[in-house]
Formats: C-alpha cells, sequence, structure tokens
C-alpha cells in the first residue's frame, strides 16, 4: 500500500492547502510519484493539486460515497505511486452537519489509517499551541496525529516559543513557514479560482508554494512518516472494463467556464462504453463528432455568462441535440447554462428556466430520492448530494422535479424533461455505477 499522509487542521483559514499542495509539488518535483487526494467535495483544491503532480485530483467523500468506498477510491486513485498526500476539509473534526464524526478529516484518516500532519496558525499564540494540540491529538484515540506544521511564524524568537512549549506535548513539530505575503490564488464567490481560469499563474503560484515547503519543512521526516502508515486490508475500486463494440461519444462539458467534476465519472463512463470528449462551450462553436449524449457538471457560468452567450452556435447545437432526444445529464453550472437565460443573456434554452445570481450562498449535503424515471436512475433511487451555489432558478412550465430532498428540509429540486436531467445537485456516480451505465445505454441507438 502507497505510503500517505493527512493534511489537517484545527479550522479553515489554517494553511492546509498551503501546506498539502506544496508538500505535493515538492515531493513530485523530487522525482516521486504522488497522489493527490481532498477529503469531501470541493472541486477547485484538486486542480491546484493535479497541477502539483500531474495526476488526477482525486476526492473522497465519506458521505457522498459512504465510508466503505473510501479506502477502495484511495487505492484506486494512488496505484503506483510511490506517496499520497490527503488534504482535509475544515477542522480536523468538523463533518457533515448533525452526523458526528461523518465525512469528516478524522474520520478519512481512520478509514486510510493514515498519519495526521496538523497545520496551525501560529501567528497569535506562543506557549498556548501546546495545549491546542494537545487536544486535537488526545480528542480520539483511533486519529494519529503524529507531526506539526506551524504556519504564519513571526521571528526566531517566536518560533524558538513555540517549539519549546511542543516539546512537552510529545507531537514533532516536522516545519515552520514564516508568515509572509500570502501564496496563494485569488477568491471570489465561491472560493478560490480554479486553475483553468488562472493556468500561468497557478503553475507560478504552485512552484512557489513548493519553494516554501522545501525551506521550512523536513521533507525526509514527513516522507518517514507516511512510510510508516500501516497496510490497508481490501482491494481497489475498479470502474469496471469497457465492453466490446459500437462507443458512443459522450460530450463533457470543461474549459474555464466547467471545471467541476470528479475524475471517476469519466472513467465510469468510458468503463460503460462510451468515448469520453471533452469541449469547451466558451471556444468549440459545435459539439464533438458523432455526440450522442451530454454531460454539463459543475463551474462558473455566471462568470463567464456573456461569453457562454456569444457562442450562439454552440447554443444551438445543445438545444439541437437535446430535442432530439439524446440523453443530457446537467449539474450546477449545466443547470444555469441549459436555461433559458442568466443574469439575462441567452443560454441554451433547453428548460424553460431563467436563472440568476443571488446574495444567497445555498451549501451542504442533501439526501435524495429521485423523483421521476430519467437517464440517470429509475424513479425511487436513493442518492447523496452536495450543493454549492449563489444562484437561484426560476422554473417555467412543462419539467418534472428531478430530485426529492429529505435533509436538510423537504423540498424538490431540479427538471426530468424528456431526456434532459438537470438539477443543483452535485453527485459521486460511485456511489451508485449505475447511473453511468444507464446513461450511456440511453446514448446507444
Amino acid at each position: 500500500m502507497v505510503a500517505r499522509l493527512v493534511i489537517a487542521a484545527p479550522s479553515s483559514g489554517s494553511g492546509k492547502t498551503t501546506v498539502a499542495t506544496g508538500l505535493m509539488a515538492a515531493f513530485a518535483a523530487a522525482g516521486l510519484a504522488v497522489s493527490p487526494h481532498k477529503v469531501g467535495p470541493d472541486y477547485i483544491d484538486p486542480g491546484y493539486h493535479a497541477l502539483a503532480t500531474g495526476r488526477p485530483g482525486r476526492n473522497l467523500d465519506a458521505y457522498l460515497c459512504g465510508p466503505d468506498l473510501i479506502a477502495p477510491l484511495f487505492a484506486h486513485g494512488s496505484a503506483g505511486c510511490d506517496l499520497a498526500v490527503v488534504e482535509g476539509v475544515m477542522g480536523m473534526y468538523d463533518g457533515a452537519a448533525g452526523q458526528g464524526e461523518l465525512a469528516s478529516t478524522a474520520h478519512v484518516a481512520k478509514l486510510l489509517r493514515a498519519p495526521v500532519v496538523l497545520v496551525v496558525d501560529a501567528s497569535s499564540q506562543s506557549r498556548s499551541v501546546a495545549a491546542l494540540v494537545h487536544g486535537f491529538a488526545s480528542w480520539d484515540p483511533e486519529v494519529r496525529v503524529a507531526g506539526v506544521i506551524l504556519n504564519k511564524v513571526g521571528s526566531d524568537r517566536h518560533e524558538a516559543l513555540l517549539r519549546e512549549a511542543l516539546d512537552e506535548s510529545g507531537v514533532p513539530v516536522l516545519g515552520v513557514l514564516r508568515r509572509v505575503a500570502q501564496v496563494s490564488a485569488p477568491s471570489r464567490h465561491l472560493g478560490l479560482v480554479p486553475v483553468a481560469e488562472r493556468r500561468a499563474e497557478a503553475v507560478e503560484s504552485v512552484a512557489a508554494l513548493a519553494s516554501r515547503i522545501r525551506e521550512g519543512c523536513d521533507l525526509d521526516a514527513l516522507l518517514a512518516l507516511a512510510r510508516s502508515a500501516p497496510t490497508l486490508p481490501g482491494g481497489a475500486w475498479d470502474p469496471g472494463e469497457p465492453s466490446a463494440g459500437q462507443r458512443p461519444v459522450v460530450a463533457v462539458a470543461g474549459g474555464a467556464a466547467f471545471t467541476f467534476s470528479y475524475a471517476e465519472h469519466a472513467e465510469l463512463l468510458t468503463a460503460a462504453g462510451a468515448e469520453v470528449v471533452t469541449f469547451d462551450p466558451l471556444h468549440d462553436e459545435r459539439l464533438p463528432d458523432g455526440t450522442a449524449g451530454l454531460v454539463i457538471g459543475g463551474g462558473f457560468p455566471e462568470v463567464y455568462a456573456p461569453e457562454l452567450s456569444a457562442n450562439e452556435p454552440l447554443r444551438k447545437a445543445v438545444a439541437a441535440l437535446a430535442l432530439s432526444g439524446a440523453p443530457v445529464a446537467a449539474e450546477c453550472a449545466g443547470l444555469l447554462y441549459l436555461s433559458r437565460e442568466l443574469d439575462g443573456k441567452p443560454m441554451c434554452g433547453v428548460l424553460d428556466a431563467s436563472a440568476r445570481m443571488s446574495e444567497r450562498l445555498t451549501l451542504g449535503y442533501r439526501e435524495a430520492v429521485a423523483v421521476s424515471d430519467s437517464v440517470l436512475a429509475p424513479a425511487g433511487t436513493r442518492m447523496r448530494g452536495h450543493e454549492f451555489h449563489r444562484t437561484v432558478v426560476e422554473p417555467g412550465a412543462g419539467a418534472a422535479p428531478a430530485w426529492g430532498l429529505h435533509r436538510p428540509e423537504r423540498r424538490v429540486e431540479g427538471f426530468v424533461q424528456g431526456n434532459v436531467h438537470a438539477s443543483y445537485l452535485h453527485t459521486h456516480w460511485a456511489a451508485e455505477p449505475g447511473v453511468a451505465r444507464r446513461f450511456v445505454e440511453r446514448c446507444t441507438p
């Protein structure tokens, strides 16, 4: 089993992404094959992880996929690698609201039997850091907090005070990062700006993070710690082998406006017999040749509404494909793109719905049941999903709801119209592989 580390923190904003991405890049630059992972449903951090390692960033979400799939998904993603680095989510013990440890960084670390390195923002404390680290290390005896990286340290004197305090904690200091001008990606209404929107600058940022990590962290000690992780029982998740015969083309939206997707979705579509072809709705004026099905994931169409609207040939092609009866699956950003308009800009008009930006953030895990038969699932199928948007869709007529949501509140959501399934709900198809098979079957005449 691959060597592995989980990078956690007491709270958001402590520097997990800085440390995790920097470690990935530093170890990759040293010649190791590094497998990048992110706890939870985040789509943006894995883009930076992929840039740092040259491998797909993968999510480990014990809510969406269930605890039993975490180790197999990890084994699948890390196959053939020397080291895996897993970036945590929020504070180490923060998980799905009201459900204990479920989907927390601590929960995933236990499922992976992986040592944890705690990243602590030390900017406003000295001796108290020992109490904080002791509390996190002793809260759950099954979580092995095996090292600390101190972030935002102000001076040599400050570092000495922190190290002296931590000497008594029994948790070694494996790195110290000084308080400098932040080296990170810019943010906006849903978090960091994705790599696809700033690739040249992102490359520079990741290189700078790797340099900081090399200067401030004991890479040899961190690698030795990763190699101390025990063997995980069980095998790797397997999307399956594609069957022989005709392979219908499934077009998958990509580019700067549609950056949210799970790597396993394309693998499942391929295993179900599809030829997956990526296209960019910002620039491509037609769908890939032979397109028999269309998948449009999440992203930031609201940022690119004028450009998406200006690409009228592609909008018409998408509308014609949907009208032809070809299967179309759209999540969140895809829902907005299929609407009649977004912030007053014409979109594809597949759905009689109007979308606009909102001041309200909709965020959280959801328990859902399929209300209508669709190209993704028969009615009654239960799945778990995640919502994350600052937009509102005002529906017109002609479509049935896609999902009935049961947590945290009861409501219906999304659209099923012919062979079109469009919804705000992000789901992870590894939890229900039949979704990809059903979709590809509908692509075959």
